[in-house]
């Protein structure tokens, strides 16, 4: 996989009037290859529209060549910190450079993940109990002392994860007491807090929400069954280690339940535009929230283009909508 071309190379120019976007891929976070996977088949499903669209990374050339070349609107296909914590989408308020996606106050929220789990109870919303602590107490109090509290409270199995990332880097499910103290270690070397929640036996389900102009709408579910029985990296990323299904085989009802939790997600963290709500539904049929995208996968193993096809959307269209929204509201 080679990075984004230098600026102006990766141009397709097919109108002298036509929206000038620009596709933000790659960034120095954990998840560089799979943003710049994301980034490309976003811009080649832009060229395909016809849109003046340029694949520019993450990098100190950015805001100079924003300058030098204003963009009618930018697509974030970063992954990780860089695209996902708010960070970046804060500069380009500060450059009043429009953006598709949600607004950085709101990613800070839904990127760290008990923050958001927070936000979506008191919203009313089913998620697994949960403790999220930092490095620093397991090495003041003794790692001992509290796994033994944790696995008191939460009881086995658990979910172990970084507190903030994506593309489920560090996630393991843990069966035995055993396996906890090294699952601890490999989340802190993603980030400084670690997230453990009971594990959820069900239907995984990754839940699309666009917003094209009438109010965000849930997409098809797409149920996820990994040979592995763990939606972790590798499963996400390798064809032919997870098996896809969609719409999900769940029942109307349940699916209808999912797209309005999916839907409120996306309201009570004050998304906008897009996001991607991972869930678990229980053999009882109710919806577990587990985590939320700001920036959903755009590759072509990912769930949103999945569910934007069947839906019965042009993957490239969407995106040029989107597009087409941001750039209109800020002139």
């Amino acid at each position: 996989m080679t990075d984004p071309a230098p600026a102006g190379a990766a141009t397709a120019r097919t109108e002298p009037h036509a929206l000038r976007a620009v596709v933000l891929a790659g960034g120095l976070a954990f998840e560089r290859e799979v943003s710049l996977s994301s980034g490309t088949q976003v811009w080649e499903e832009l060229v395909r529209t016809g849109l003046d669209a340029e694949l520019r990374d993450a990098d100190a050339d950015l805001l100079p060549g924003l300058a030098a070349a204003p963009a009618d609107a930018v697509f974030i296909a970063l992954h990780g910190a860089t695209g996902e914590d708010g960070a970046l989408r804060a500069v380009l308020d500060l450059a009043g450079v429009p953006y598709v996606g949600s607004p950085a106050a709101a990613c800070r929220v839904a990127w760290d993940k008990p923050a958001a789990k927070s936000v979506v109870r008191s919203a009313g919303l089913t998620t697994p109990d949960w403790v999220a602590l930092p490095h620093t107490t397991f090495r003041e109090l003794g790692a001992g002392a509290v796994l033994d509290l944790i696995v008191a409270r939460l009881g086995l199995p658990l979910m172990v994860k970084p507190g903030s990332g994506g593309s489920a880097l560090g996630a393991q499910k843990i069966s035995r007491v055993e396996e906890l103290p090294a699952a601890m270690v490999s989340c802190f070397a993603y980030g400084d807090t670690v997230l453990v929640e009971r594990f959820v036996d069900g239907v995984e389900l990754a839940l699309s929400v666009v917003d094209l102009g009438n109010g965000p709408e849930a997409l098809p579910a797409v149920e996820i069954v990994p040979q592995s029985g763990v939606f972790d990296y590798t499963a996400r990323y390798t064809p032919g280690l997870t098996e896809y299904h969609v719409p999900a085989r769940i029942t109307d009802d349940v699916a209808a339940r999912a797209a309005a939790v999916a839907v409120r997600v996306h309201e009570a963290l004050g998304l906008a535009d897009l996001s991607r709500t991972d869930a678990i539904v229980t053999p009882d049929g109710q919806v577990h929230f587990l985590e939320v995208n700001v920036s959903p996968g755009l590759t072509e193993t990912s769930m949103f283009p999945m569910a934007v096809e069947a839906a019965g959307y042009e993957l490239g269209e969407v995106l040029a909508r989107l597009l087409a929204r941001r750039a209109d509201s800020s002139r």
